[in-house]
């Protein structure tokens, strides 16, 4: 399931979006211990433009000492991104194993509560999508309206900065109406299990036209993405290590591309540059493209996995990232 960190992204754009501006700067000190690291390098990014690269040191360990206004920030070595809060003269300490990062990752020092609130706030979204997605509607209103109520007491019960409290409680209300359209989304999309999938005619970047019946008698695990979306991009690199281990497997791959006519260079040059493996098309009418549109995408990168007779297996389908789809292509394929 994917909601979750789609829903931690939107909490973060929000957050950074109304994050305090023209604040007077203090000292921070920021210290990290990563195991499995996939980078060894740390960005700190915020409001208007900040941006704090911290590099490891000799002792295998982040250490930096940086002036910055207090608000939410989001940590990211690249790939992955966390959400971050700083007070003035903070003095923070962050250790996470890279390869479980919602369930271990914990800061230490002053001024780390709010951080780990944000950081317990996923690992709690987490549980709830997984439990709530699965159910009924007035099943999922209950314990939606029980998440609110507990999320809105942690907040306000907690030892918190007021300013802290004030904006998360503001963006939680932004952040929720994203998971009810999400589950919304989920269930339309859960409806879809079985059916025979909308076709499509795009633009193949080697040429010619693609048809979905084309690839009639293959399983076909589509990604919907675009070359400005930076998670389509982070999960690039999977898909291509997926691609590789089902080669010559009865699979086709497709990447469908919703740029607008006008990123139609744009599109043709990332493929190109980035040597994309797959079936590399370009969706007619970016979002509002027919076969987009039937899917219901509201949100990139969607994933989609569609059985040899063209029925659809599963509309909302787990990412390349997610060690759940390999064990669902090796039972198919292997």
């Amino acid at each position: 399931m994917s909601i979750m960190k789609k829903a931690l992204v939107l909490l973060f754009v929000f957050l950074n979006a109304i994050n305090s501006h023209g604040q007077s700067t203090t000292a921070v000190r920021f210290t990290a211990k990563i195991t499995n690291r996939i980078s060894d390098t740390l960005s700190i990014r915020g409001a208007n433009g900040f941006n704090q690269i911290i590099p490891i040191n000799s002792k295998q360990e982040f250490d930096a000492t940086f002036e910055a206004p207090k608000g939410f920030y989001q940590l990211t070595d690249g790939k992955l991104g966390y959400n971050l809060y700083l007070s003035p003269n903070a003095e923070i300490n962050l250790t996470m194993d890279a390869s479980n990062p919602i369930e271990t990752i914990n800061f230490l020092g002053r001024g780390s509560n709010e951080s780990n609130f944000l950081a317990d706030y996923m690992r709690r979204e987490e549980l709830f999508t997984e439990e709530a997605f699965t159910k009924e509607p007035m099943e999922f209103q209950r314990l939606f309206e029980i998440k609110k109520e507990e999320d809105q007491s942690n907040i306000k019960n907690g030892d918190y900065d007021p300013e802290f409290k004030t904006i998360l409680l503001s963006s939680l209300e932004n952040n929720n109406r994203y998971i009810l359209q999400a589950y919304a989304n989920v269930s339309r999309a859960n409806q879809l299990k079985g059916k025979p999938s909308p076709g499509f005619t795009f633009e193949n970047h080697k040429g010619g036209l693609t048809k979905l019946s084309d690839l009639k008698g293959k399983y076909v695990y589509i990604d919907i993405w675009a070359t400005w979306c930076a998670p389509c991009r982070q999960e690039i690199p999977y898909l291509q290590k997926i691609e590789k281990k089902y080669e010559g497997k009865k699979i086709a791959f497709v990447s469908i591309s919703v740029d607008t006519k006008n990123d139609y260079n744009k599109w043709k040059s990332f493929v190109t540059t980035k040597q994309l493996g797959g079936i590399q098309l370009l969706a007619d009418n970016d979002w509002n493209s027919d076969f987009i549109l039937k899917y219901g995408v509201t949100s990139i990168p969607r994933f989609i996995l569609l059985g040899p007779d063209g029925t659809i297996v599963y509309s909302d389908a787990a990412r390349p990232s997610d060690p759940k789809l390999q064990e669902k292509l090796d039972f198919l394929l292997l």
